[in-house]
């Protein structure tokens, strides 16, 4: 009889063990690493995303040569307008390379960008971000450079409203899904 109790004994412990060992790994996993990312600015001046600690951003990663990405960003612009004074801020970075990087000007004029664009992002940045495998993708950073959420696809008005709201509430409520993918 001993026995058995000292079994169902270790049986607990190690059932208790896992749970806790879980439950910290869930934690863990809600935070993430810090995102990193070192590009260059559209005027040329190296950028890094560890430099907007303290604030919480938007990173749209898109291409010149990208539909989805061409119907997505006046989203992008309305909500830059509609939450920067909140202090959002938003950041596009451009996978464009060799001919179509020429592009990226008359497209940030042509949709009216007024947020920065960052130049030289790789689909590698991408997949270290586990943004997936194509743009458009977006992340949403927290204030300490956690990546939150993150819209694989082209992102709908809603997500986006959704993610934002989200971060900057109380944070209380359901959070959004990590990843959500469109096609």
């Amino acid at each position: 009889m001993r026995l058995s109790s000292f079994g169902t004994l270790v049986n607990s412990a190690r059932l208790l063990a896992a749970f806790l060992g879980g439950g910290f790994l869930v934690l863990a996993a809600s935070a993430g690493p810090q995102a990193n990312l070192n590009l260059k600015s559209i005027d040329g001046h190296r950028v890094r995303l560890s430099d907007y600690r303290g604030k919480i951003v938007i990173l749209n990663f898109w291409a010149t040569w990208c539909t989805p990405c061409a119907a997505e960003i006046p989203i992008l612009v309305q909500a830059e307008k509609d939450y920067q004074p909140k202090g959002v801020v938003f950041i596009a970075a451009s996978v464009d390379e060799g001919k179509s990087k020429k592009n990226v000007p008359d497209f940030i004029s042509k949709y009216h960008v007024g947020f920065a664009v960052w130049l030289d992002a790789t689909m590698q940045d991408l997949s270290r971000l586990g943004m997936g495998p194509a743009v458009p993708a977006t992340a949403f950073l927290d204030q300490d450079g956690h990546i939150l959420s993150r819209v694989q696809g082209p992102m709908r008005e809603e997500d986006l409203k959704e993610r934002l709201e989200w971060l900057l509430g109380d944070r209380s409520g359901t959070k959004p899904a990590a990843v959500l993918r469109h096609q």
